[in-house]
């Protein structure tokens, strides 16, 4: 399935959770909970580019391929190493072997903000 497009969130079911997860403190989830956020996906194979765009000219990028460890930015500029996971059918790939359970799956293996 292609990702390839721009997307705004709809709905921020688990907004507060997710934002004291990335590291954001309390002034700046409140500041961004009306913010109109802008994602922008190119995918190119397995590789994908994971933009984010911010009223005022704020964005920040994060680039990786399906299946390999790379070092990814928060939006509070905090570094993790993350690894994407092989998707077959709607299953995710671990270890070479197909996981029994069905995932939703964004980019980052996030489903909901």
């Amino acid at each position: 399935m292609a990702f390839t497009g721009k997307y705004e969130i709809e709905s921020e079911k688990n907004y507060d959770d997710f934002m004291k997860r990335l590291g954001l403190s309390s002034d700046t989830i409140e500041k961004g909970r009306n913010f109109k956020v802008v994602s922008e996906i190119k995918q190119d194979g397995q590789n994908f580019t994971w933009s984010q765009h911010y009223p005022g000219g704020h964005s920040i990028s994060n680039s990786f391929t399906v299946g390999k460890e790379t070092e990814m930015e928060t939006v509070g500029n905090k570094k993790f190493k993350y690894s994407a996971p092989q998707i077959a059918g709607g299953r995710e790939v671990v270890g070479g072997r197909i996981s029994s359970h069905n995932i939703d799956i964004l980019p980052l293996g996030v489903s909901t903000y």
